[in-house]
């Protein structure tokens, strides 16, 4: 098995580094610091990195067409002007909660979205995970502490997400239609034993689920059976998501953060918060286009 290298693709620093996406049109690489409000973007094939204020906690990103985003946050599902950066209100998500954020989320094949929330201060059952699809919003599960791990079979039949809190990563059968669940979710790994917490995922073309690891120092990978199959070390403690980047989508992108590390720890964690490049030899595909109408 080859080695993976891992390197800085961004030393910016994010207190909480989340949401990559990659946008294939420009090689652009997007990601957020979600508790100071901001977007980064970078080109993958170098340049400076660029943030931008939102105004609003905000923490996962999608592409509509070529000159608009939708992005998750706080209140809702913003619509967002690639040129101007002027930020819509599309749906409102939880808009009356002051006690909740936008987390996770990521496009089912079928354009559809998977938006999850939890409490700002990651209070107990605070969160939802909801479907979002041509206008219409419904929540699939409640009592969410941390949603995580959402990510999808390249054929929409399976749908992954965990509440990072338990331990266990959950899988469910998916219509490939509609993205809505079809059945009721099942363990698909336990990792109460293991050392962190199941943050971010990404699925391959092989069936492969690429998972960052916070507070474990690692990107693990299962198999379609749920088994580990292979563990890449990272740099920092508390990687927090993957995206699959480059033109044949054949690179991770992984985001991290500081956030929760005494002075202390940040001392002996001095690349937490940077976003890193693994070259390793993954089978992975673009995100989807979300469908707002």
């Amino acid at each position: 098995m080859s080695e993976a290298i891992v390197s800085v693709f961004s030393d910016h620093v994010c207190q909480l580094g989340e949401g990559p996406s990659y946008d294939p049109a420009t090689d652009t690489l997007y990601w957020f610091d979600i508790v100071n409000g901001l977007l980064l973007e970078k080109r993958l094939s170098g340049g400076v990195t660029t943030a931008h204020e939102l105004g609003r906690m905000a923490s996962a990103i999608a592409i509509i067409d070529d000159g608009r985003q939708l992005i998750a946050a706080e209140t809702g599902l913003f619509v967002r002007d690639v040129t101007t950066g002027k930020m819509t209100l599309h749906t409102p998500i939880e808009a009356d909660n002051p006690l909740t954020r936008s987390n996770d989320s990521r496009v089912h094949p079928c354009g559809a979205l998977w938006t999850g929330t939890m409490g700002k201060k990651e209070e107990k059952g605070a969160g939802s995970i909801y479907w979002f699809f041509k206008g219409e919003l419904r929540k699939l599960f409640a009592d969410i502490t941390v949603s995580n791990s959402i990510c999808f079979s390249p054929d929409g039949a399976l749908a992954h997400y965990t509440d990072t809190t338990t331990g266990l990563l959950m899988r469910v059968d998916c219509d490939p239609a509609t993205g809505l669940p079809a059945g009721e979710p099942k363990v698909f790994v336990d990792h109460r034993s293991a050392k962190g917490y199941i943050d971010g995922s990404v699925l391959d073309r092989d069936g492969i689920l690429w998972n960052a690891c916070w507070g474990g120092s690692v990107v693990e990978a299962y198999s379609p059976e749920g088994k580990l199959v292979r563990t890449v070390a990272m740099p920092v403690t508390q990687p927090s998501c993957p995206a699959f980047v480059g033109k044949n989508a054949n690179r991770l992108a992984v985001t991290s953060a500081w956030s929760g590390k005494s002075e202390k720890q940040r001392l002996e964690d001095l690349q937490g918060g940077m976003t890193f490049l693994l070259d390793i030899p993954v089978n992975g595909r673009f995100e989807p286009r979300v469908l707002i109408a």
